[in-house]
C-alpha cells in the first residue's frame, strides 16, 4: 500500500523527467548559433548498426557558426556525413578528409516563425504529458480514497499539493519555451 507522499513523489519524478525531456528536444531546435546538440542524436549507420553520432565522434562548436564533427574512426567519416546530409535541418557538411565542418546558415524570418511554431508545439505536448502525469496520480489517490486507505480531507490536501506542483512544472516548461523562442528570434 503506497502513501500519499509515495504517490505525490513518484509524479512528482514523472514531471522532472518530463522537463528534462523538453529540455532535450529544445536543444535540438536550430537557431542561428552552432549548438553540438544540433547534431549529437543523428543517427549513423557504423557497420551497420544505427549509432547516435555523440557516439562515433567528438563534436565542437568552433566558431558562433561552425560546428566540427571529428569521428574517432576516419572509417566512419562517410557513413557519418550522409547522416548529416539526410537531416532537414539545411546544413551540408564540409569533407576534409578528416573532420566534417558544418557551417551554420543565417535563418530567413520564415524559417525563425517556423522554428518558433515548432518550439511552441513541444512545449505544448511537454505541458500535455505533464497534465497527463496528474491525471494518472489523482486517480491513484481517488482509488485510496475510495478504498478508505486515505480520508477525503487527506485526498483533498493531497489533491491541492498535486495541482501545484502540476502548476510549477508547466510554468518551468513555458519559461524553457520562450527563452528557446527569444533565442531563435535573435538575429
Amino acid at each position: 500500500m503506497a502513501t500519499i507522499r509515495e504517490v505525490l513523489e513518484e509524479g512528482d519524478q514523472r514531471k522532472k523527467r518530463s522537463v528534462e525531456a523538453l529540455k532535450r528536444e529544445l536543444a535540438t531546435v536550430r537557431t542561428g548559433r552552432a549548438n553540438p546538440a544540433l547534431v549529437e542524436n543523428v543517427m549513423v549507420d557504423y557497420y551497420g548498426t544505427s549509432t547516435p553520432l555523440n557516439q562515433l565522434a567528438s563534436i565542437t562548436a568552433a566558431e558562433a557558426r561552425l560546428l566540427v564533427v571529428q569521428p574517432w574512426d576516419r572509417q566512419s567519416l562517410p557513413a557519418v556525413e550522409k547522416a548529416i546530409q539526410k537531416l532537414s535541418i539545411g546544413l551540408n557538411p564540409i569533407n576534409d578528409g578528416n573532420v566534417l565542418r558544418l557551417a551554420i546558415p543565417q535563418l530567413t524570418e520564415d524559417r525563425r516563425k517556423e522554428l518558433v511554431r515548432l518550439v511552441r508545439k513541444k512545449v505544448e505536448d511537454g505541458r500535455v504529458e505533464v497534465r497527463n502525469i496528474r491525471r494518472d496520480v489523482l486517480e491513484q489517490l481517488r482509488g485510496m480514497e475510495r478504498e478508505k486507505e486515505i480520508s477525503q480531507d487527506e485526498g483533498k490536501r493531497a489533491q491541492d499539493q498535486l495541482q501545484k506542483m502540476t502548476d510549477l512544472y508547466v510554468g518551468e516548461m513555458d519559461g524553457l519555451g520562450s527563452d528557446k523562442e527569444k533565442e531563435v528570434m535573435e538575429v
